[in-house]
């Protein structure tokens, strides 16, 4: 069973910036799963925001926050990062970190991902 312990957050103000960290524990390798992030907005949907892949690696982002944030995995420390700059009041979610097996679908879908971290909560006040 693969467990993911999220860190960071918290609150910023409009064009500042926060990192998120999720850890891959339990025994397993980070480099084996692709990884992404998501997040939710009070009375929204889950949303796409970031994913790296095992291999190569290959990153993605929605185009919200492309130029803006930057996803990275540390693969001897265990740990996916988001780094997020230029941040707007419309980054104010719960962020959630996700792993899945290479191969199990469209890495901006959630339905792809098998497992989840319990979401942190980032604030980006005006």
């Amino acid at each position: 069973q693969v467990e993911l312990v999220q860190s960071g957050g918290g609150t910023a103000q409009t064009g500042g910036s926060l990192e998120l960290s999720c850890v891959v524990t339990s025994g397993s390798t980070i480099s084996m799963y692709n990884m992404g992030w998501f997040r939710q907005a009070p009375g929204k949907e889950r949303e796409f925001v970031s994913a790296i892949s095992w291999a190569s690696p290959n990153k993605y982002y929605a185009d919200s926050v492309k130029g803006r944030f930057t996803i990275s995995r540390d693969n001897v420390k265990n740990t996916l990062y988001l780094q997020m700059n230029s941040l707007k009041p419309e980054d104010t979610a719960v962020y959630y970190c996700a792993a899945t097996s290479p191969g199990s679908g469209p890495y901006a879908r959630s339905q792809t991902y098998n497992y989840w971290g319990r979401g942190t909560q980032v604030t980006v006040s005006s």
